[in-house]
């Protein structure tokens, strides 16, 4: 039986008439379906990004601007007065050697906050996004301030947040999105519901693998919860974002074949993957790509799980469950040409 459609949640809730939401990195994954879900709530939303948006219904809302500029970020702020800033504006590869591959990262991040001290009236809240790679994959922090990134980015989002920290005006909150998949998603998790649909993913024989996974319909919940809930339950505290509970890998593989009529994932040894990945890695070596390496079968095997009572604490329960998130995702990747109905489409060049 299909799924009952779930209303869309009230981004509008926590707002007044005279609320101006800027969200910067209006075009990135995260932040269209932000920029959308305030606009269909009719919210006076802007996107603020050095890149056009990936959603051209939002075009209108766009205002392309440099973060690392403090003049233009000073006039963006003069201009659209907000009253609430998500800052999401970043370079997130993991390409760059070092912090200065990454000044939107860090001297953007400093030009916005400058920006922000200086409005009258004040801004009411800023969200930063901060990132889980703060600290390397398997790592578990024993506090907001333990850092461990194995990134150049990583590195730079430490800076992020040692910079936020420091502020004393706006009032801030940060996040740290996890693994966030959904409409409008770019690789990685593009690519890995493309490799299951198609049938090309397997998984270790006998393996469940539990990940703090997320969603973006409740991510974007979840970060409009933490714009808006009372001050004394997110102001100078840090949140990691994802679902909860965790999604199990074979499970949410298993659901998107599923959804498009499709049998279970096939299962295999994990000697066999480690030959594989091994393979993989002489490849990639000769310049080659490789569909496996052992970088990304001990991303797949380690567990990522974080904390995540804090955010129920103050944003609640997600609107959406994999029963609804799977279809939803699916149907948009239909809709952007990724898949065909069988499910077997190759990417366009989008």
């Amino acid at each position: 039986m299909a799924p009952m459609p779930s209303p869309a949640p009230d981004l509008s809730a926590g707002f007044t008439d005279t609320s101006r939401v800027l969200v910067t990195g209006g075009s990135g994954f995260i932040g269209t379906n932000l920029v959308a879900s305030y606009r269909a709530a009719s919210v006076t939303v802007a996107n603020a990004d050095i890149q056009p948006p990936r959603n051209a219904a939002d075009a209108d809302l766009w205002v392309p601007v440099d973060f690392t500029r403090i003049d233009d970020v000073r006039a963006l702020v003069s201009r659209f007065r907000p009253t609430h800033v998500f800052h999401l504006a970043a370079r997130t590869d993991l390409q760059g050697r070092g912090l200065a591959d990454y000044a939107a990262n860090v001297e953007g991040v400093a030009a916005l906050l400058t920006a922000l001290a200086e409005p009258s009236p004040p801004v009411v809240r800023l969200v930063v996004a901060s990132s889980r790679l703060v600290c390397r994959i398997g790592y578990q922090p024993v506090s907001d301030g333990d850092y461990c990134p194995s990134t150049a980015y990583g590195a730079s989002k430490v800076e992020t947040e040692r910079l936020v920290r420091s502020a004393v005006v706006p009032p801030w909150v940060l996040v740290r999105p996890t693994s966030i998949w959904g409409p409008w998603f770019d690789t990685p998790y593009r690519d890995f519901f493309l490799s299951v649909a198609r049938g090309r993913y397997v998984h270790p024989t006998g393996r469940r693998i539990q990940k703090s996974f997320g969603f973006v319909g409740n991510t974007t919940w979840q970060l409009h919860k933490l714009m808006t809930a009372p001050d004394a339950d997110v102001l100078g505290r840090t949140f990691y974002v994802a679902d909860d509970p965790p999604v199990e890998v074979q499970d949410l593989a298993d659901r998107i074949r599923a959804t498009l009529g499709k049998r279970p994932v096939r299962q295999v040894p994990l000697p066999a993957l480690r030959a594989l990945a091994r393979a993989g890695d002489l490849m990639e070596r000769l310049g080659h790509p490789a569909p496996l390496t052992s970088f990304r079968l001990a991303n797949l095997l380690t567990p990522m799980l974080h904390d995540l009572t804090p955010l129920a604490g103050a944003a609640g329960a997600t609107p959406y469950g994999l029963d609804v998130s799977v279809p939803k995702t699916l149907a948009w990747m239909r809709r952007e040409g990724l898949l065909d109905d069988a499910g077997t489409a190759e990417p366009t060049a989008r």
